[in-house]
């Protein structure tokens, strides 16, 4: 456990000396979810209807932004080889590295999203269940984020090819943050997404690990 623990301290320590990231990641979550007014217009109605949505469409994006140096640098300095090396799971290791980018990322957007949700008109009823969809869905943002960029390790153009390869996968996630704020919004009650949304986390967090250790363990090969 100390092992674990002494990881996630490197990288968080690694990522606040680079703190310029973590508020590039919270500007670009609220200057774009800002320009959706100006795209479909200021009716707050409207804007209520597509908060949910564009609140989680551009946490996923946010997330992209940190997901390349994820192992990157880690590969190009040769600390990966040390950390295969190490007496710690190359699975935890990936729990390490992926809860790193949470609190890193995650945890911002998090404190973001009231600000968001002033700007897109949501009503003040919505703004806990726009917090518990986030919550539930950037740890699943981060951990399928890490599995992409253990994939796409050491490739031409990772950035790019990560991007095409992890969109995808956070369609699920997406969808059921949204519609539990969107059923919170409408009477009919959003624990039922939820308690989907839950499992879906657990179950990423469950499969993922193994399949990211295992795309480090080619890439280093």
């Amino acid at each position: 456990m100390s092992a674990f623990l002494a990881l996630l301290r490197r990288d968080l320590r690694l990522g606040l000396r680079q703190g310029i990231d973590a508020l590039v990641v919270v500007l670009f979550f609220l200057v774009a979810g800002a320009i959706f007014p100006f795209a479909v217009g200021p009716e707050p109605g409207r804007l209520a209807q597509l908060a949910g949505g564009v609140a989680l469409a551009m946490a996923a994006l946010a997330a992209l932004l940190s997901l390349d140096r994820l192992y990157q640098s880690d590969h190009e300095d040769g600390s990966l080889d040390q950390i295969l090396l190490s007496p710690l799971p190359l699975e935890l290791v990936t729990v390490a590295k992926s809860l790193a980018h949470w609190l890193l990322t995650g945890l911002p957007l998090l404190l973001a999203a009231p600000i968001l949700a002033l700007m897109l008109r949501l009503p003040p009823e919505g703004h806990i269940p726009l917090l518990i969809s986030l919550a539930l869905s950037t740890p699943i943002l981060s951990l399928l984020g890490g599995l992409g960029a253990a994939l796409t390790l050491g490739a031409r153009r990772g950035g790019v090819l990560l991007t095409f390869l992890v969109l995808p996968l956070y369609v699920p996630a997406l969808i059921l943050g949204a519609a539990g704020l969107d059923a919170s919004l409408t009477g009919t009650g959003g624990m039922a997404h939820w308690l989907i949304l839950g499992g879906l986390d657990v179950a990423v967090l469950a499969l993922c690990p193994w399949a990211t250790a295992a795309a480090l363990r080619e890439a280093s090969a």
